[in-house]
């Protein structure tokens, strides 16, 4: 079903009203307290919200209308602004975000069949500089806002009409992996807040289950994420040894590898039902040897886990090469036959930079003729290079 308005509200700078989006269920009784209004009040524009997804007061049709009238003057209910939206010639669908500062970051939908995870982002820019991904080229700006956060997965269900919220087994927007674009472990506050609106089963009702937080290795958020959250836990790891992840990943000499793997084996939660995945692009002659898979094997001894081999994604000006089929299926193998699952993930959306590590910003102020151009160029550059791979050029 489509949502209750056809076009959501969305918040802008010179805006005083306050949006309700994003506010806690505590914080939401809080303010229409100080509004006037009783507990109950709260409760109905929760289900309003996030379970009708419904963004104009008018159509809160259990709020009397003088009420209706008189909020329209002190709140709204926003959305961030779909500053450009993209879908892949596989259906993976990207959106630019625009927040009412102007900042933007990306959103992305993955399909798989008959459902499909939204991939969100936790910063503008990256607060990390992993040498492969593209984020990481960006310098962060600033972290996002709950609400800001939320309203990312509440513009894909306005984009494929998935309001009211629906039964497990009639969602297409199914999980959630905060994977987008920064740190969420450097923006815990934030993010929780926004994951327990998420998974509140009176309103969007995406279960912990159904929702992956990946973390490039913030040790001392990792178990108060398990704790105060209950998530699935993804860990981009990406190498085997101190000295090969400090290369690519600076945050390993930070927090390295020792600390990191204890980390996971104190994870609340983690077992053999639900592991942790270790996420590993490969990166041809860095990380990709059958020595380093038998590296891996070591490295997570007795951590209930599992391996996402991720084929490298080209951006442009990127130094590094993806493996070549063969290499990364001997490398799979290994870690098959040591009783791992090890699947190697399609990479998706790559023509339109969808894929993961692709994801970047900026906040040049452009031309509507000078956006289409630059979005028509990059689309190119990212099929040319796709193209010259598929060859072997």
């Amino acid at each position: 079903m489509a949502p209750d308005s056809a076009r959501p509200e969305t918040a802008h700078a010179t805006d005083s009203r306050t949006n309700l989006v994003g506010l806690s269920r505590e914080a939401l009784a809080a303010t229409m307290a100080k509004f006037g209004e009783k507990p109950f009040r709260a409760k109905q524009l929760w289900h309003w919200i996030y379970h009708r997804g419904a963004t104009d007061f008018a159509d809160m049709t259990d709020l009397s209308k003088a009420l209706r009238t008189k909020m329209v003057d002190h709140f709204v209910v926003a959305r961030p602004k779909i500053a450009r939206e993209q879908t892949s010639t596989d259906s993976t669908r990207k959106w630019l975000m625009e927040f009412d500062d102007g900042q933007k970051a990306e959103t992305v939908f993955i399909p798989d069949d008959d459902r499909g995870a939204v991939c969100v982002s936790s910063q503008v820019g990256c607060t990390l500089t992993c040498r492969f991904c593209h984020t990481g080229t960006q310098r962060l700006v600033r972290n996002l806002t709950p609400a800001e956060i939320v309203g990312q997965f509440m513009v894909a269900r306005d984009s494929y009409g998935e309001w009211p919220t629906p039964t497990d087994e009639g969602r297409l927007l199914s999980n959630i992996v905060m994977m987008g674009m920064g740190e969420p472990l450097y923006n815990f506050e934030n993010v929780a807040t926004a994951l327990k609106i998420i998974m509140d089963g009176e309103g969007i009702a995406v279960g912990k289950r159904r929702i992956t937080l990946s973390t490039s290795g913030v040790v001392p958020e990792i178990h108060r994420c398990g704790a105060e959250l209950g998530v699935n836990l993804a860990i981009s790891l990406h190498a085997p040894d101190d000295d090969t992840r400090s290369v690519i990943m600076p945050i390993n000499k930070k927090y390295p590898l020792k600390e990191l793997m204890q980390a996971c084996r104190d994870y609340p939660g983690a077992s053999n039902a639900r592991r942790i995945t270790f996420e590993y692009v490969m990166l041809k002659g860095m990380n990709d040897t059958p020595a380093h898979a038998r590296a891996l094997i070591k490295l997570t001894k007795d951590i209930p886990c599992k391996f996402n081999l991720i084929p490298f994604n080209p951006w442009p000006g990127t130094p590094y090469e993806c493996s070549d089929a063969a290499t990364v299926e001997t490398f799979a193998q290994v870690l098959w036959d040591a009783g791992f699952s090890a699947p190697v993930r399609t990479p998706r959306g790559r023509d339109i930079l969808a894929a993961c590590g692709q994801l970047k910003t900026d906040s040049e102020r452009l031309s509507a003729k000078e956006q289409r151009l630059k979005d028509a160029a990059e689309a190119e550059a990212a099929k040319q290079m796709w193209a010259e791979k598929e060859a072997g050029i």
